[in-house]
């Protein structure tokens, strides 16, 4: 049996569908999700099988025009994903069309897709007509040489199936990279402590869940099969902390609750989870608070 796997960059703007399109082939959540912006900051790495071919998708976060140094690192990290795959992916939102963000994209893409293969996945194909989605694709390909043109629903499922199956025939010939029932290669400190940052992206509207980032402190297996999972909350102002706790601790029992749940159903066990807010002012500019998020400090650099 000859085996195939490698590595596939999905790359686009923020919000554009990529976490949704992982977790959709990978048939598992890996990826966290909200209807926010930016909310992937780690290159996640969500294992899909499709016949003889594993498929090693690297969830970049959203590529957007820099600020900060932890928005610097983020788009780092994605560059760096795209230039480290067998295959990328340009996710574009149907509705949206060709943004400027999408044109810086495909001005970088001319740089680093020369001899690689990048295939198009126009995305969210439910919210336009057919004549716009065929107008947009020739667009595209005009502007770029795409190996190939997707139209997918990540959210729905559409095209999803046809996307994957030719993925996993473009992959090189090789062996597995993961065992066969592994879906993601995170460690399962940092899934926990992503799915607890999504519950709090979820819940609040503010601008805050930028300025925030969790860690897993300790996580401890009990002898009754339950695990015990201990989470600290940074902050960067005194104002936030309490924000996040809310009226009478509402907010953060809430939160602990949601995150609870899901954990439980992911370890498919009962969990025992401790939330701790702490304020660090200067936690955007902290190396071992990246290193945490599997981002590269320096990548902040201006």
């Amino acid at each position: 049996m000859t085996t195939r796997a490698g590595f596939v960059a999905l790359i686009g703007e923020p919000n554009a569908g990529k976490s949704t399109l992982t977790n959709q082939l990978v048939g598992a959540k890996v990826s966290i999700v909200t209807h926010k912006v930016q909310t992937t900051r780690a290159r996640i790495r969500g294992v899909a099988m499709e016949g003889d071919a594993q498929i090693v998708l690297v969830d970049t976060p959203g590529l957007f025009r820099p600020r900060r140094r932890l928005d610097r690192a983020m788009v780092a990290a994605a560059w760096g994903g795209a230039a480290d795959a067998d295959i990328v992916v340009l996710l574009v939102e149907a509705h949206r069309g060709v943004t400027p963000g999408v044109e810086a994209i495909l001005e970088r893409l001319a740089e680093i897709g020369q001899g690689r293969t990048v295939a198009l996945a126009i995305n969210k194909i439910d919210r336009v007509k057919s004549d716009v989605l065929l107008a947009l694709s020739k667009d595209l390909n005009d502007r770029f040489e795409f190996a190939n043109t997707f139209m997918v629903s990540a959210e729905k499922g559409y095209g999803c199936a046809d996307l994957k199956a030719w993925l996993g025939a473009e992959l090189p010939e090789g062996t597995w990279f993961y065992p066969e029932d592994q879906i993601a290669d995170l460690p399962m400190r940092m899934i926990a402590a992503e799915i607890t940052r999504e519950k709090l992206t979820l819940r609040m509207h503010q601008e805050l869940p930028y300025q925030l980032t969790v860690e897993t402190e300790n996580w401890e297996e009990r002898q009754d099969g339950t695990a015990r999972i201990d989470q600290i909350i940074y902050v960067a102002r005194d104002g936030h902390k309490g924000i996040l706790l809310g009226h009478k601790g509402e907010t953060i029992k809430a939160v602990s609750k949601a995150s609870r749940e899901e954990l439980e159903e992911f370890l498919g066990r009962r969990v025992h989870l401790f939330l701790q807010v702490k304020v660090r002012e200067k936690w955007l500019e902290e190396a071992e608070r990246y290193s945490e998020m599997g981002l590269d400090f320096k990548d902040g650099n201006v």
